[in-house]
């Protein structure tokens, strides 16, 4: 099974249209270009009110649940960098490896998954870095987020290749989901 997180401001859905593209794109790897198409936006129906709710899509060939819940979002300051040759293209909700990595975090906040010596992303998200001039995110991150994508489309965002042994040159690091949206981390450490 695969998921989408979608974030509902105040009643309205936050950047649709990037969601929709990362769950076609899903559905069309996984399960053959005969699946009939599906519109994310006919099936989301959050409720009134403010604030900021979680929705999350399950789906497989077809849409399988459709939830909404209230948004904590975690702080996360401290990283610790883990080597890992973990492959995670698409959104599935089992996410044991994730979680195994995850406890290897020790007194950090979250880990920083490494594969081959590239930098890829958080457990809950990927990453961007500040160079002096401008902002700039792996190249081959473990999920392209719906965020890291329109922020790079925009230009926002520069992908390339950024070695582990490069992390100490940046002056500070941005977390990017789609419930967070951009935060730099102030004050951030990476171990």
């Amino acid at each position: 099974m695969l998921f989408e997180t979608i974030c509902i401001q105040n009643g309205s859905i936050q950047h649709l249209s990037y969601h929709q593209a990362r769950f076609d794109r899903s559905r069309s790897a996984l399960f053959g270009t005969e699946c009939e198409p599906l519109d994310l936006g006919s099936v989301i129906r959050p409720p009134t009110g403010t604030g900021i709710l979680k929705c999350r899509v399950v789906y497989e060939r077809e849409i399988l649940d459709v939830s909404y819940h209230p948004y904590a979002p975690r702080r996360v300051r401290r990283l610790k960098m883990v080597e890992s040759s973990l492959g995670y293209t698409h959104k599935f909700t089992d996410r044991e490896a994730l979680d195994e990595l995850f406890e290897k975090r020790g007194s950090a906040d979250d880990i920083l998954i490494v594969r081959d010596g590239l930098v890829t992303d958080t457990s809950i998200a990927n990453i961007a870095f500040f160079n002096g001039r401008g902002w700039v995110t792996p190249k081959t991150p473990l999920l392209r987020g719906t965020t890291r994508e329109r922020l790079v489309k925009s230009g926002f965002l520069i992908p390339r290749d950024i070695r582990a042994a490069e992390i100490a040159d940046f002056q500070k690091f941005a977390l990017l989901n789609a419930m967070i949206g951009f935060e730099p981390v102030e004050n951030g450490i990476i171990v």
